[in-house]
């Protein structure tokens, strides 16, 4: 972890933290931290890496080995989740894309994203993404123990409009089975667009090696009868199978439009719907 800037699948990103205070059970995340040797699991959500160089650093390799492409900003860990309070690692990092005049996104669900909305407002190609996955408290309760409450997310979603902020909703992760009826998606989708989102991204539920183990530890024990079902929705590996991403892209696709929001972030798109499933309850 001695750069500060990543290259994956083609593009950049960066991570003040490696880990997350949220501890939301289907991070994605899990899986990098599993490769770096560190805990995937309880780890993940408790011990948090934090990398105090990273300003320095990357103004170096914005000089150095960058080029021009878009940045996402916070993808192994909330880049203002509690830690951001004492460490203020992020104007750091707002202040060296923007006099790079890089593009850049920032990824979180943390209200603390607004105070730095002055910076963020400033820097030209900036936005940031608040992660709304679904609208049903008692899902959220479970799935992202520490995690603000959907509500508040969609009140920061408007809040940072009004200060100028361009601001999308990643719709991520749809969770197969729990979350992905057509009432819930319309009904997340609705809310959404009436926090004044600028576009909405859609993500089915990934489960790479390190995040797979811990969420289906946790889909066993609030939902056994879907353990043997994701099982045949993700046999082919990290990623749900391809018909079912397309349907459910699909479904939130023709719903942002109904709303009249974008289907896409400010940079990149991503759409979703699953046709005669019934989705069951919580236990």
């Amino acid at each position: 972890m001695r750069s500060a800037l990543e290259r994956s699948g083609g593009a950049w990103s960066l991570s003040p933290y490696r880990g997350c205070e949220l501890g939301c059970r289907y991070c994605a995340a899990r899986g990098a931290h599993r490769r770096l040797g560190l805990d995937a699991g309880a780890g993940f959500d408790s011990a948090v890496v934090v990398r105090p160089d990273i300003g320095r650093r990357l103004r170096a390799e914005l000089a150095s080995r960058w080029d021009g492409e878009h940045v996402s900003v916070g993808l192994g860990g909330d880049c203002y989740q509690r830690a951001e309070e004492v460490y203020r690692l992020m104007p750091q990092v707002v202040a060296a894309l923007r006099e790079a005049g890089a593009p850049f996104t920032v990824f979180t669900k943390s209200p603390l994203v607004l105070r730095d909305a002055d910076l963020l407002a400033g820097a030209p190609g900036a936005g940031v993404v608040v992660s709304i996955a679904f609208v049903d408290e008692q899902v959220r309760r479970w799935a992202e123990p520490g995690a603000p409450s959907a509500q508040k997310r969609l009140e920061l979603v408007a809040e940072l409009g009004e200060r100028g902020v361009a601001c999308g909703v990643a719709m991520a992760p749809v969770l197969p089975l729990v979350t992905d009826s057509a009432d819930q998606l319309a009904a997340t989708v609705r809310r959404v667009a009436g926090a004044g989102a600028v576009s909405v991204e859609p993500r089915v539920l990934r489960l790479p090696r390190g995040a797979r183990e811990w969420y289906l530890a946790w889909l066993g024990e609030r939902h056994p009868r879907l353990v043997e079902r994701y099982g045949e929705l993700y046999a082919q590996g990290a990623d749900a199978e391809e018909g079912y991403v397309r349907a459910v892209t699909a479904q939130v696709l023709q719903l942002a439009a109904r709303y009249g929001l974008g289907a896409e972030r400010p940079e990149q798109p991503l759409p979703l719907a699953l046709p005669g499933h019934r989705q069951l309850p919580l236990l």
